[in-house]
């Protein structure tokens, strides 16, 4: 499936239950930075090992919770008018000038401290 039938496939079931009134920017950026602490929370306090373990043990509602920042994304995107794909293509440009190979590699440092 492509980014463009997704993104229909949510448009859809928005429409369908009369929900555009609830989802304009704001909100739908609340419902992603909401869903994405959901998904945090499987890994709060956890070292690298429990967190594989978390995934391992409780896969579909991480599945979940990343989907459903995925879908709020998308239909952010689509509301604003915003081609997905050429935005991360774009920002991909600019990341790849701001970090560098050869200063960035292995690095966890920001761009401003390469």
């Amino acid at each position: 499936m492509t980014v463009h039938a997704m993104t229909e496939k949510i448009r859809a079931f928005r429409d369908e239950r009369d929900w555009m009134q609830f989802h304009n920017p704001k909100e739908l950026a609340a419902a992603i930075t909401i869903e994405a602490s959901e998904l945090m929370e499987h890994f709060l306090w956890k070292t690298p090992e429990e967190s594989a373990e978390r995934v391992a043990t409780h896969r579909e509602a991480v599945q979940d919770e990343i989907a459903d920042i995925a879908m709020y994304l998308f239909e952010l995107a689509d509301n604003l008018d915003i081609d997905l794909l050429e935005a991360m293509t774009q920002k991909m440009a600019k990341n790849a000038a701001k970090y560098p190979v050869d200063k960035a590699r292995g690095s966890h440092k920001k761009y401003t401290e390469l």
